[in-house]
């Protein structure tokens, strides 16, 4: 097994979460932040918008079973990578949408992405960044829809490419 680690931001961690915990290739998630100034940020800290990170996703996947250009896909085709100030009804800086690349070969793939669906008429919002410390959210969070059984109401899957 090839283990490979990637990280997306696209709104609610739990939403975006529960989408890479069942894709193909997947070992494990975790939710967390990312890309801000505060060192071991609370959910309660993030929540105020003035610790600078995003809500995140950092998903281990197995690189003999899938790629990174496949999970930016799916980052792509669950949530609205269009809106500006959040994710739907979650609104604020800590919802943005991110790609958070380890190096210049993800990020290549990032842009790719963001280039085609500039071609098919979508402005896109999501901002690239280069991976900095990942933050482990409180233990309540993780696998928060696969505790409480349910699905997200923040994100779903719409077939894009």
């Amino acid at each position: 097994m090839n283990a490979n680690k990637a990280y997306f931001a696209s709104g609610c961690f739990w939403g975006t979460e529960y989408h890479f915990m069942k894709a193909n290739g997947v070992i494990a998630t975790a939710v967390g932040f990312m890309g801000g100034h505060t060192v071991h940020p609370t959910y309660k800290q993030v929540c105020t918008g003035e610790a600078g990170h995003l809500e995140c996703v950092e998903v281990t996947y197995d690189a003999t079973q899938t790629n990174y250009e496949n999970l930016v896909k799916l980052f792509f085709e669950t949530h609205d990578f269009t809106q500006t100030d959040g994710q739907g009804p979650d609104i604020g800086p800590q919802y943005l949408s991110c790609i958070f690349y380890n190096n210049e070969e993800e990020k290549a793939i990032a842009e790719k992405y963001t280039g085609i669906l500039e071609t098919k008429g979508y402005r896109v919002a999501t901002k690239l960044q280069p991976v900095s410390v990942f933050w482990k959210a409180e233990d309540y969070h993780q696998q928060y829809y696969e505790h409480k059984g349910a699905q997200p109401y923040c994100h779903s899957y719409r077939k894009i490419f």
